[in-house]
């Protein structure tokens, strides 16, 4: 091969590769433009967020099998069943809390932060003297932690939950000396 046909393909591909990923951008700007939902894509990210800190990948099987692997609150959908359960669930007045409580720990740079300073972030709001965040808190950590221990990955893969417990023998030999 000689030399200009082997420019002219490393020059495609770079242009193709630049185009695949200013398409990929633009599809995000896109995408952060005409979000539709109950929250706002920043206040689904923090939800994501929070979930993780409480909860964060890692927690091993205790039945291991051939496909188990860690589990964390992202992993088991955690964060997708708090956005529906507030949206769905809870009063005007708890989503109006939990919306500003939001944008407010987003104002402080949750999603920036290092795990450990989000760790502290969560923990000042159940030490503040605020109700509003404490019971913020409260609602999060509670909601998050039921998310978690009621997923089906981690109700039979840590739990070793089954459906029907036990063997029903319906053809079974009676004995009949009375």
């Amino acid at each position: 091969m000689d030399r200009r046909k082997s420019l002219k393909i490393l020059g495609g591909a770079a242009v193709g590769i630049s185009g695949l990923i200013f398409a990929d951008w633009k599809w995000q700007l896109i995408d952060q433009a005409t979000h539709e939902g109950f929250f706002t894509l920043r206040q689904e990210q923090m939800l994501t967020a929070i979930s993780d800190t409480i909860i964060p990948e890692g927690i091993p099987p205790k039945v291991p099998s051939s496909n188990s692997k860690p589990i964390g609150a992202l992993s088991t959908g955690t964060d997708k069943f708090l956005i529906r359960l507030f949206e769905h669930c809870y009063e005007s007045e708890d989503q109006e809390l939990i919306k500003k409580q939001l944008d407010q720990l987003k104002s402080e740079g949750f999603l920036s932060a290092e795990k450990g300073k989000r760790e502290e972030m969560l923990l000042s709001l159940s030490n503040s003297e605020d109700e509003e965040k404490t019971k913020f808190f409260d609602i999060i950590k509670s909601e998050t932690i039921r998310g978690f221990t009621t997923a089906k990955e981690v109700m039979v893969d840590y739990r070793n939950y089954q459906l029907a417990p036990g063997m029903y023998k319906g053809c079974e030999d009676v004995n009949q000396q009375a």
